[in-house]
């Protein structure tokens, strides 16, 4: 009786079509039924009653625990064929593709990490743009051979590192298939061109005092037959480049009275000069006399510009006058420009376009009166793009109807146009202060004159307005610029008192020279004055 009692108490307690009084027991089943109810089909247990033989218990147990632990299933859930390799949750990776070197991909490799180069990426990362953009080409340059030749090239440098570099090669090792590998390689057609090389501390440099520290005014020019026309104050003095020696031209009478511009004629020998006062006096160089002065305007004469025989000149009222220098009523046009002070004139090369700047922020461009030398009553486009005084104008030379001009310390912008329909071409933020531009005709390049902060003067590649060079000395602004003859020197006069002599477009020796002076040019402009 014994035995029927423990079977029928084994019986009763694994069979599974009867209610359980015990909560975690039924809790228990009732998981296991809906975890088993999308295995129906291979498990077959699911909501299957089970039931044991009375002539086993120990057999019938066995059976249900091998049931229960062949048939549940596990917690990671099986993986296609095709993710073999992923790891598993618990940590476990199923054979399959392996990650090279024998380390996980995802994480860095400690042993190829530079720290300190890493640290100092993620502190320089802000600030990198931000100084790429203002950095000097010098500098830039410099901060380049420095890492050449210390092997500190950070640019490739990775802040982490996945796997191991490669073990370097033995000193002195040679790769016997080295000619394999770069037999297929394509030659450079061309060899790689030569920049030249930019002298940064200038060839010489001449005191110039008393030189007047004013923004609107044009105190320096070359001419054509290499004499460098300096104002100080109320003298001008001139330097033959040729010789060296320094003369005085000539002193303004009053006592009051100041040069406020300078301009020589294309052709050479004669020197225009606008004073103070609003007079403008025409020099012979040669006979070093005056030959005439030509009165018209109320106010002091800032700009100059020759067109053949007529002199335009710009006042600080506003109004630009017209004089020819052959006849004796020499004006023969006056137009009201701009409503404030004229700082900046220049006639295109062809002689058919004035631009004309002035301390209103606006850039006007005036078409020659048919058959005159001179400007129409009124202009044929003004630009109003600059947001401050526009006094540095310069005509490219190479390129018909391309002006280039810079406005002052609001604006500090220098702007390429196309005047033939008054069109924005480019424009480039120098972050200071644009005293005054020039073109260089050996290398096509733009140069322009600085105030604060830098007092310098930079070289632009053009038409891309990349920086070739800085040139820097002047501890105060540079006012003026001019380029020599030749086109092979450049003169810089700043507020500093001194000017600086660069040698920087130096001829290229291969180049043929075709530029020649007309020779008879003066001798008729001299006949004609009157």
């Amino acid at each position: 009786m014994s035995r029927f009692s423990l079977e029928n108490e084994i019986r009763s307690t694994t069979r599974m079509d009867s209610s359980l009084n015990k909560g975690p027991w039924q809790r228990q089943r009732k998981a296991l039924e809906n975890s088993n109810s999308s295995l129906n089909a291979s498990t077959g247990l699911g909501s299957a009653k089970l039931s044991f033989s009375a002539g086993g218990a120990g057999g019938g147990l066995k059976r249900l625990s091998e049931s229960l632990i062949r048939k549940t299933p596990s917690k990671t859930p099986k993986r296609s064929p095709s993710r073999s390799g992923t790891p598993s949750r618990d940590g476990a990776g199923t054979p399959g593709r392996k990650t090279p070197g024998g380390g996980d991909r995802f994480i860095p490799n400690r042993s190829a990490t530079d720290y300190e180069v890493s640290h100092f990426k993620i502190l320089r990362e802000g600030l990198s743009a931000v100084e790429t953009e203002t950095m000097s080409p010098t500098k830039r340059e410099y901060q380049r051979v420095v890492q050449e030749n210390l092997g500190a090239d950070i640019s490739n440098t990775r802040v982490l590192a996945y796997q191991s570099k490669p073990p370097s090669a033995p000193e002195g090792h040679s790769n016997n298939l080295k000619i394999l590998y770069s037999s297929s390689k394509s030659q450079p057609t061309s060899a790689k061109k030569v920049t030249r090389h930019i002298p940064q501390v200038p060839e010489r440099i001449l005191d110039a005092p008393d030189i007047v520290n004013d923004y609107y005014l044009n105190l320096v020019d070359w001419s054509s037959n290499n004499q460098l026309a300096v104002a100080l104050g109320a003298h001008i003095y001139l330097w033959n480049a040729g010789t060296g020696g320094i003369t005085q031209l000539c002193e303004l009478e009053g006592p009051e009275d100041y040069v406020c511009s300078l301009k020589w004629v294309n052709e050479g020998g004669y020197l225009a000069v606008g004073s103070s006062s609003g007079e403008v006096e025409l020099w012979d160089v040669e006979q070093m006399k005056r030959s005439r002065v030509m009165k018209g305007l109320d106010s002091r004469v800032a700009s100059l510009a020759w067109n053949q025989w007529v002199v335009s000149s710009g006042s600080r009222s506003g109004d630009i006058q017209h004089s020819d220098v052959r006849v004796a009523s020499h004006c023969v046009g006056r137009v009201q420009g701009h409503s404030q002070e004229v700082c900046g004139l220049a006639w295109s090369p062809d002689g058919r376009t004035l631009a004309s700047g002035g301390n209103d922020n606006i850039l006007n461009l005036w078409s020659a009166a048919a058959g005159d030398c001179h400007a129409g009553a009124t202009p044929s486009h003004s630009l109003t793009s600059h947001m401050a005084a526009v006094k540095a104008l310069a005509w490219c030379p190479w390129q018909a109807n391309t002006l280039a001009s810079g406005g002052g310390t609001a604006d500090r912008c220098i702007k390429i146009w196309n005047t033939s329909n008054a069109q924005l071409v480019s424009s480039t933020d120098t972050k200071s202060q644009v005293c005054s531009l020039v073109w260089a005709r050996e290398y096509r390049e733009l140069v322009s004159s600085h105030g604060y902060a830098n007092n310098e003067v930079i070289i632009w590649r053009y038409p891309t307005m990349v920086k070739v060079a800085e040139l820097l000395g002047h501890t105060e602004r540079v006012l003026h610029t001019a380029l020599s003859p030749d086109g092979s020197t450049l003169v810089s006069a700043g507020a500093d008192e001194t000017l600086r002599l660069w040698k920087c477009f130096t001829p290229d020796p291969n180049k043929k020279d075709t530029s020649k002076c007309r020779p008879g040019a003066v001798s008729s402009l001299r006949m004609s004055i009157r």
